[in-house]
């Protein structure tokens, strides 16, 4: 399985972030599967930032969960991060990441990453 980010890497304080993980190799609807968003800002480390489940419900961490939709297309083997009213403390990598337990996603252990994404938010 394959996971590659794509969106804009310069996003303007209060705009909304938002990225894409196409996956290749593998479907995202496979039983059992957690798909998910995790950050890492310069000089700190790893952020569970939420999943969305191969039945296509989603689980936010609770620091995020106002500002975070995750969602998905199916027929194009994709999921997305929405964060909205970004600040410059949201400059991180943006990695997305996949592993039957949720718990292993949490914790930086998933079976499968992404190579990141570097996104500045800045005027």
């Amino acid at each position: 399985v394959q996971l590659q980010e794509s969106g804009p890497g310069l996003v303007k304080p209060s705009q909304t972030l938002s990225l894409t993980c196409t996956v290749s190799g593998g479907s995202i609807t496979t039983n059992y599967y957690f798909w998910s968003w995790i950050r890492q800002p310069p000089g700190k480390g790893l952020e569970w930032m939420g999943a969305i489940a191969y039945s296509g419900s989603t689980d936010y961490s609770p620091s995020l969960k106002s500002r975070t939709s995750i969602s998905r297309d199916t027929s194009k083997n994709q999921f997305f991060l929405q964060l909205s009213s970004a600040t410059p403390e949201d400059t991180a990598v943006y990695y997305c990441a996949a592993a039957k337990s949720l718990h292993d996603i949490v914790v930086g252990t998933p079976e499968y990453w992404g190579q990141g994404t570097q996104v500045t938010v800045s005027p």
